[in-house]
C-alpha cells in the first residue's frame, strides 16, 4: 500500500481542523478509488497537525491529489498556518487487538538509510524489533512508511496510554546505537496524540 502525509505547521486552530477532517474530509475520501484509511495526529504545544491517508496503489494515491485539491484548501483554511505534503510506500502496518482511537498516544521516529538496503533493514525490523514492540503492554499499532528514492522513513507506534509510550521511547533510544552501526541515521522523535482514525 501507499501513503500521503500532509503536515500542517503553525496551526492556529487544531480543533477546527479535527472537526473538518471528521465531518467533511473523511466522507470525501471514502468516495475516492483506492482509499484505505486516514489517521490524524496532533502536537498542540508545537502547533502541528499531521494527516496520513492510505491507498491501495501508487497510481490511486497520485490520482487523488488533484481530486482532493479543494478539500486540502478547505482544511488549510480551517487550520491556518502552513502545509506540506510527502508521499511514501507503506511498508509495514500491524494492528493490535485494540486499534488506535482518538486520545491514543503516538510516537513518531524519522530515520534515513541507504535506499539500496531498504528491504534488508525492513526484514531486520520485522524479525527483531517488531516482536518486541508488539509485546509491550499498551501496544495498539505500528506503521512504517518509506521513500525508496531518498531512503527516508518514519516509524509510528501507537499506545493506549503514557506508560506504553514511555516504554516504547526507552526501547527505541536503546536501539539507536546498534541501528547506527547498520547505517541507520535517526531524527528527532515526536510525541503526539491520535485525533482522528478511519482505518478501513
Amino acid at each position: 500500500m501507499f501513503a500521503r502525509i500532509i503536515t500542517f505547521t503553525g496551526a492556529r486552530n487544531i480543533d477546527a481542523g479535527i472537526s473538518f477532517l471528521r465531518e467533511d474530509a473523511v466522507p470525501v475520501l471514502r468516495d475516492q478509488k483506492g482509499y484505505r484509511g486516514l489517521s490524524a495526529n496532533a502536537d498542540r504545544s508545537r502547533g502541528l497537525l499531521g494527516v496520513m491517508t492510505i491507498w491501495d496503489t501508487k497510481d490511486e494515491r497520485d490520482a487523488s491529489w488533484t481530486a482532493l485539491a479543494g478539500t486540502r484548501q478547505q482544511g488549510l483554511d480551517a487550520v491556518g498556518g502552513g502545509m506540506s505534503s510527502d508521499n511514501y510506500e507503506l511498508v509495514l502496518q500491524e494492528l493490535g487487538a485494540d486499534p488506535p482511537v482518538p486520545g491514543s498516544a503516538l510516537l513518531l521516529i524519522p530515520a534515513s538509510l541507504d535506499p539500496a538496503r531498504a528491504d534488508e533493514h525492513l526484514a531486520y525490523f520485522r524479525a527483531n524489533v517488531l516482536p518486541e514492540i508488539k509485546q509491550t503492554p499498551g501496544f495498539q499499532a505500528v506503521r512504517m512508511v518509506l521513500d525508496r528514492d531518498s531512503g527516508n522513513t518514519i516509524t509510528g507506534t501507537t499506545w493506549s496510554g503514557p506508560e506504553g509510550l514511555r516504554a516504547a521511547a526507552t526501547a527505541a533510544e536503546a536501539r539507536r546505537q546498534p541501528a547506527a552501526g547498520r547505517g541507520v541515521r535517526f531524527g528527532e522523535a515526536s510525541y503526539r496524540e491520535v485525533v482522528v482514525s478511519d482505518i478501513r
